[in-house]
């Protein structure tokens, strides 16, 4: 089984959102990870409980035994992500409060959600994926 991952950025979120997340393409698992933008100078991101979700996350996708689409959609710098009017906050389909945020996608809709708080927490990975 496969994990696809895809990254985008406010600015290219649309276009990829559609072409992934607009069809049933086989039964594939459809999640999106939002993410703070990663330092220049490492490959880690600015917000901490990103960097401890993320691998938590990773593991727990390739160990699925599913093919997935995971849509990393990255949500700017801190200036950026802070502002109240970011566009995933104010979009309805997201909502944002914070990040991280994992969200199962299905049928044209949030199907689940892992918050900032608990996107690190193996058994609620483990529930939101199966």
């Amino acid at each position: 089984m496969t994990v696809e991952k895809v990254d985008a950025t406010v600015a290219d979120f649309d276009g990829h959102f559609e072409r992934l997340f607009a069809s049933d393409d086989g039964g594939k698992l459809k999640l999106l990870l939002f993410l703070a933008d990663r330092e220049p100078s490492s490959s880690l991101t600015w917000c901490p409980d990103c960097n401890v979700a993320e691998p938590v996350i990773y593991e727990k996708l390739e160990s699925l035994g599913k093919d997935v689409v995971l849509l990393r959609a990255f949500v700017g710098d801190k200036p950026t992500w802070r502002d109240p009017t970011h566009p995933w906050r104010v979009d309805p389909r997201f909502a944002l409060k914070g990040v991280p945020t994992l969200l199962r996608w299905d049928k044209g809709a949030a199907a689940g959600r892992l918050e900032d708080d608990e996107a690190n927490v193996g058994a609620k990975i483990d529930a939101l994926l199966n």
